[in-house]
């Protein structure tokens, strides 16, 4: 699929995975059709794209709304004349305890993350259905998995995100339509700017949690999820994110009390502390720096060691818990 004259639509395209997805597709000579809510960042993506070989067309977005989604999918087949991937990326997030986070803010990371790919996945299969081929793929989060404190809204949607996978393929394959994929890439901690975009109401610092995986990693994922999507409905980005998800199935309880502590101990800082903020919940960062790949979190091969052994120490740990708390039943 993700080839020359492939029309590929990813939102979020501005910064973090969904500008990396862009860059990558876009060494391919596809025609890419590039949304989020940063025009002047969006035009930025676009021109690298460009000189790459591809086709660009910018639509500004808010995959919040619905029309707007709609309006973007009739962009793409009126520019290109179809829709071969459609990729959800835009997401948003906030901290905050659970009785703490202002409820204007739950709903606005629930309309994003769970609505706007539920806008996504309807104005994309409507194309598809009538070429009677294509792909969706929805990035979800290896925290629908594994849900963390602090972020309720966020796990949640992202837990959605992946039973939303679920159905359309199950809708799909009772509809006989082999040729329509949707596939879920579940990703773990990324160097992206995400965590400087997202509100906070805790006092501290938001820090990218260790392991801190290449942003670069995740899309190149997300290109094998649209160029093979027979390979597999879920993909669970790295071998070690792989490890932390069969590790939660076998001991939940254990996987569940250590994620929680490596939450309060390493992605929420104790030495700087923070003010109450919207981040860029309900407003586009302003700042040119923000609409980047990277986040300078020392993603990548660097952190390689630190991340197997990270995971190793947490396997070990969630094994002897979950072997006590087996017997003490």
């Amino acid at each position: 699929m993700a080839k020359k004259n492939t029309t590929i639509v990813i939102t979020g395209a501005s910064s973090g995975i969904g500008r990396a997805t862009a860059l990558r597709f876009a060494r391919k000579g596809t025609s890419l059709v590039l949304a989020a809510r940063r025009a002047a960042a969006l035009e930025e993506v676009a021109d690298a794209c460009r000189q790459q070989g591809a086709e660009a067309l910018v639509v500004p977005t808010d995959t919040s709304d619905e029309m707007a989604v709609r309006h973007l999918a009739d962009e793409a087949v009126r520019r290109f004349d179809g829709i071969d991937v459609w990729v959800n990326d835009a997401a948003v997030s906030s901290f905050a305890p659970f009785t703490e986070m202002p409820m204007d803010e739950f709903r606005r990371v629930i309309d994003v993350n769970l609505m706007g790919y539920v806008y996504g996945a309807r104005a994309a299969l409507e194309v598809m259905e009538r070429q009677g081929r294509g792909v969706i793929v929805n990035v979800s989060s290896i925290v629908g998995e594994i849900p963390q404190p602090y972020t309720a809204p966020y796990g949640m949607s992202k837990a959605a995100v992946r039973a939303l996978g679920v159905s359309l393929r199950s809708e799909l394959s009772l509809q006989k339509r082999k040729h329509i994929h949707v596939v879920t890439v579940l990703p773990p901690t990324v160097d992206t700017p995400f965590f400087r975009h997202s509100a906070n109401h805790t006092g501290r610092r938001i820090v990218a949690m260790p392991p801190v995986f290449s942003v670069d990693k995740v899309a190149r994922a997300v290109v094998r999820a649209a160029g093979a999507p027979g390979t597999g409905t879920e993909i669970t980005v790295g071998g070690a994110g792989k490890a932390f998800v069969l590790q939660h199935r076998k001991t939940p309880a254990a996987v569940e009390a250590q994620m929680a502590l490596q939450v309060e101990k390493t992605h929420l800082s104790r030495k700087q502390p923070m003010p109450d903020n919207q981040g860029t919940l309900f407003t586009p960062a302003v700042d040119p720096a923000d609409a980047t790949t990277t986040g300078g979190w020392k993603g990548g091969r660097r952190t390689a060691g630190r991340t197997l052994l990270g995971l190793t120490a947490l396997t070990v740990v969630a094994v002897v818990l979950g072997r006590r708390f087996s017997t003490a039943r």
